[in-house]
């Protein structure tokens, strides 16, 4: 078996919805994209799929095998691009999505880097604190912290996010510093439309924890929420790399610290694995490797 043209059929069997588009996408028979599933899940020795005459759903297993072999076309393709093109330089206009804090915290400080490397190149930034439609937009690239992902783009890890719940010494000196989780809900907190609006969640030693808390003020844009708590209008959940100056000043004091709020994934998303251009895969690349070079990003880092 052919077993990268059966991870090709799965995908595509799965994202048309069934086993007859997937195949016309392919250009093959349904009965040969039928027998390519059926020998991956021999391959793998589990069922991948619950198939009916009139649906087609993913096992357990399954929707981890998805990500998997999503991530594998992406790298084989992006390998047969360079192989194409082994000495094509960055070159073009890339336009590029992100929310407002990420862009002012990370984005612009490393997009200047790039382009200070590579000439003939240019970098138009969208910012919105909103999923955006890649192709009506005509995006490139959407960076996005999140752990639900869109299912039709091809996503690609750059680092992850960690939160921090924190408060100014003036709100903490007036109202009480909440020692327990569950304090939380008598204080002020100030919430982010977008995500975590009414519940935070937490991951302790031995626990998961879900906390309901409200106040006064919402926003859907994090920043606006990160000046209100500066002036001591509240606690926020604020991502770390937009307070650490902050904490390191005093100016906003990290409370609960024996429970970390859930990460999130930090992901490049583009529309297609088809004829990638070396611009886009060279910004990934660079966007990945800064990343990688810095705690601030990684999964246990200086929070």
């Amino acid at each position: 078996m052919d077993r990268l043209t059966a991870l090709k059929v799965f995908v595509a069997v799965v994202e048309q919805g069934s086993l007859t588009a997937g195949a016309e996408q392919l250009d093959m028979s349904r009965a040969m994209a039928s027998r390519y599933v059926a020998e991956l899940e021999s391959w793998m020795g589990t069922r991948l799929l619950h198939r009916t005459t009139r649906s087609l759903s993913l096992t357990g297993v399954g929707e981890d095998v998805l990500a998997q072999a999503r991530a594998m076309l992406a790298l084989g393709e992006e390998m047969e691009q360079m192989a194409i093109h082994p000495d094509s330089a960055p070159k073009g206009s890339l336009r590029v999505t992100c929310s407002y804090s990420f862009a002012e915290d990370f984005l612009m400080a490393a997009a200047d880097e790039y382009l200070s490397q590579h000439t003939g190149v240019s970098v138009d930034v969208l910012v919105v604190d909103r999923a955006v439609n890649l192709v009506e937009e005509r995006i490139d690239l959407a960076i996005r912290i999140t752990n639900d992902l869109d299912p039709n783009l091809v996503a690609r890890k750059l680092g992850t996010c960690r939160s921090v719940v924190c408060a100014s010494p003036e709100y903490l000196a007036k109202h009480g510093t909440p020692r327990t989780l569950e304090e939380l809900s008598s204080h002020n907190c100030l919430t982010y439309s977008y995500f975590g609006k009414s519940l935070w969640r937490f991951t302790g030693q031995d626990s998961q924890d879900a906390i309901p808390v409200g106040g006064n003020l919402s926003a859907n844009i994090s920043n606006l929420l990160l000046k209100n708590t500066l002036l001591g209008g509240g606690i926020s959940l604020q991502p770390y790399y937009s307070v650490a100056h902050a904490l390191k000043e005093g100016t906003l004091i990290p409370l609960l610290t024996d429970y970390e709020p859930n990460q999130l994934g930090i992901y490049g998303l583009y529309a297609t694995r088809k004829q990638m251009s070396p611009l886009l895969r060279s910004f990934i690349d660079f966007l990945v490797e800064k990343m990688e070079k810095d705690t601030m990003w990684q999964k246990t880092g200086p929070a």
